[in-house]
């Protein structure tokens, strides 16, 4: 059964078809503006609306040690039935909160966010941003990305610009180190993407 979480909406009853349209990119195509800033050396990593486990996958296989967080029970299935052979430790949570994760006041050194941020609305990326703080090391890094376009039917999701997500993250001691623009890389001409780092520098440094 699929967890009540709004934004995941749609995504419990196509897990299979999703988890596949996931795979079909890899993770370094999809990061490609900003792979050369993720850590060189092993490092804890959590992969927030991991999907089919598609970026933990790719982050484990580097020697990182990666949570993969998803909330809908069918495409966390999916990821563990597709990355079952890697060290990925699995979590049911979910933003805005991160309640499961926070909890057990876990840091990390990189905060992924796929194609999920959109899936808020703008109170809950105020709640979301907060959370993601708390849980990025000092000097640890976020990276993004954001969707452009119309809304899939279905889907819960909002117009959510480059330029916000950099402001509100700043509010939150989370600064812009990079910052890219893409093209759909399914080829959907009325989609576009923005890419973003954000590295949490410690106060007072």
């Amino acid at each position: 059964m699929t967890a009540q979480v709004p934004g995941a909406a749609g995504y419990g009853a196509n897990a299979n078809a999703l988890a596949a349209q996931y795979e079909s990119i890899t993770f370094a195509e999809v990061y490609r503006d900003l792979i050369h800033l993720f850590p060189a050396q092993p490092a804890s990593v959590v992969d927030i609306g991991a999907g089919s486990g598609r970026d933990a996958a790719a982050l484990a296989r580097l020697g990182h040690h990666v949570v993969a967080v998803e909330p809908t029970t069918e495409l966390r299935h999916e990821g563990q039935r597709l990355h079952g052979a890697l060290p990925i430790e699995w979590v049911d949570d979910h933003l805005p909160h991160l309640k499961v994760l926070r909890e057990a006041q876990r840091r990390f050194d990189v905060v992924l966010l796929t194609a999920v941020w959109m899936h808020l609305d703008l109170q809950e990326r105020e709640m979301a941003m907060q959370a993601i703080t708390e849980l990025t090391a000092d000097n640890g890094q976020v990276f993004m990305s954001l969707r452009h376009g119309p809304i899939p039917e279905g889907r819960r999701m909002f117009d959510v610009s480059a330029e916000e997500t950099i402001s509100l993250a700043a509010v939150h001691g989370l600064s812009c180190s990079h910052r890219a623009e893409r093209e759909d890389m399914l080829g959907r001409v009325d989609v576009s993407w923005s890419f973003l780092a954000l590295r949490r520098t410690p106060a007072g440094a």
